[in-house]
């Protein structure tokens, strides 16, 4: 049985996994689900609805259970949550049925729970501190949050010149630039991209009893990206002497 996990694992991995924690953390016990899951007619988009219900368990245990212990289970809850959202994709290229139309079920489904989660823990932090300013910081969150997934979806349209669907999904390219000023930027987009990456950490949060960092880090990482996402788009789309097929609107 275990040789037979296993070898799932390899089998349904990524080439080139998102994370480390993804990859050595997560995957390991999604392919002892599909090692159950793999001859039954389950579907890969079930199991990613099933993460999502999974996700809005924990967000309600996060925003209405009180206490550290409650704590700590809406975290493990959620992690399962996670393990199940590796399973979907993982169950898809075990059977060879990827599609463009799953990856983008599954990136719709991962920021529905982001937004999810964001909006629950803000609801904790409000209750530990009784200050009302964090119900307006959450809310700024939840806005840069929801505009950084719409520039996302809009900057990964081929009409943008985004570059295709693969078996792995639409991986975003980072760290390529050169010089020092580059790798500097290299650096802090990888430190972002971990701070992104919430599931790999939110579980450390809450084993501390400090859910207030996840809170603050998320929401101030996605105002970054909000803002650096518009800029490239701006700069690239706003500029005088741009391609006259970008121009268009329309009420």
């Amino acid at each position: 049985m275990l040789s037979e996990i296993a070898d799932i694992y390899r089998q349904s991995k990524k080439k080139k996994d998102i994370n480390l924690f993804t990859e050595y953390v997560a995957r390991p016990p999604a392919a002892v689900f599909l090692y159950f899951l793999r001859n039954t007619r389950i579907t890969p988009n079930q199991v990613t609805f099933l993460a999502t219900f999974v996700a809005a368990g924990a967000g309600a245990m996060f925003a209405l259970l009180p206490g550290h212990l409650w704590l700590i289970l809406a975290a493990l809850v959620f992690e399962l949550s996670f393990v199940l959202d590796c399973v979907d994709g993982q169950l898809a290229r075990l059977k060879k049925i990827a599609s463009p139309l799953g990856h983008l079920l599954d990136f719709l489904m991962d920021e529905l729970k982001a937004m999810l989660i964001y909006g629950c823990v803000t609801v904790r932090v409000w209750q530990d501190t009784g200050e009302t300013y964090i119900l307006l910081v959450g809310l700024g969150g939840m806005f840069c949050l929801a505009s950084g997934i719409a520039l996302t979806s809009f900057m990964r349209r081929p009409e943008y010149g985004a570059k295709p669907i693969t078996a792995d999904g639409q991986p975003a390219e980072v760290g390529q630039r050169k010089g020092p000023v580059g790798l500097v930027i290299n650096g802090l987009e990888a430190v972002a991209r971990v701070v992104v990456h919430y599931p790999s950490y939110i579980w450390l949060c809450a084993a501390v009893n400090r859910i207030d960092i996840f809170f603050w880090a998320y929401g101030v990482v996605n105002l970054l990206y909000l803002g650096l996402s518009f800029l490239k788009i701006l700069v690239r789309l706003g500029r005088f002497g741009a391609p006259t097929n970008t121009f268009g609107g329309g009420a």
